[in-house]
């Protein structure tokens, strides 16, 4: 066996340097990627959710309670794979009755988080939604047209009169891809002028801290008032989530009634 040249083996060395200080970088890239295209998903998901919660409303006389359930439903497929493992259980998973069990694994999933909240580790079942436990929607109405001025809504049918439930809609999001959502984390709450990063950073092994600065910030940059104070309380306690906010306006169908407008935001 023929011994190894000294510079053959201070090329493999050099090679093993880059490649250990390329990694993390190219391990974000893939993994970041991927978290992109599950936000990208999320987003058209929320849009749907509050076409959903509008109409609920719409129909609903304003029920926020039928708006948050409707969201709810609409957007639980993003976060949470209710089809598990016990789908088709009398078949197979992969059986003709793969499906058949679909609305009851639902109607479970629904369940545990009605009351718009993440459902957390616990019951029913392990590691259902990771470590979070906050609002999954925060949904705020406006009466566009008129505002609640009796519980009748008399002027309903009048011709002429034309009252619009405009919704906005916030997703709290939760990122999936573990260390992309930390990092990305960090980076939305520089990118919103909420909080720089200044600490090692984990992208660049040879660089001893990041300079994630907010910068210079243009309005549509801004997350303010109680958007950031949430962002920043959960990126704080790890629980990683970025909010997705959507609108929409539909014509209401049904009379307003006052007892569901005690506010315009709907309970949290």
């Amino acid at each position: 066996m023929l011994p190894r040249h000294p510079r053959e083996s201070s090329e493999s060395g050099q090679a093993m340097v880059e490649a250990a200080l390329s990694l993390p970088l190219v391990v974000f890239l893939v993994l970041g990627a991927l978290q992109l295209f599950l936000m990208m998903q999320a987003r058209v998901m929320t849009h749907y959710a509050v076409f959903r919660a509008t109409r609920a409303g719409s129909v609903g006389h304003g029920d926020c309670q039928r708006m948050t359930h409707a969201a709810i439903l609409a957007l639980i497929p993003t976060f949470h794979s209710f089809m598990g493992q016990g789908t088709g259980s009398l078949n197979g998973p992969l059986g003709r009755g793969a499906g058949s069990d679909a609305p009851r694994l639902l109607a479970n999933a629904f369940a545990a988080r009605s009351n718009n909240r993440y459902a957390g580790t616990g019951s029913p079942g392990p590691q259902l939604d990771g470590v979070h436990n906050g609002s999954i929607v925060w949904i705020q109405r406006d009466l566009a047209g008129g505002g609640v001025e009796s519980p009748e809504d008399k002027d309903f049918d009048r011709p002429g009169h034309l009252r619009r439930l405009e919704v906005q809609l916030v997703f709290w999001y939760p990122l999936r891809i573990p260390f992309a959502n930390w990092v990305m984390s960090r980076m939305f709450l520089a990118h919103f002028n909420i909080r720089p990063y200044t600490d090692a950073n984990p992208l660049i092994v040879a660089e001893r801290d990041a300079n994630w600065n907010a910068g210079e910030v243009t309005p549509s940059r801004v997350l303010e008032g109680e958007l950031a104070m949430e962002l920043a309380e959960r990126v704080n306690n790890r629980q990683y989530v970025f909010p997705i906010i959507t609108t929409f306006t539909m014509r209401m169908m049904t009379p307003v009634k006052a007892r569901f407008f005690p506010s315009m935001s709907c309970p949290r």
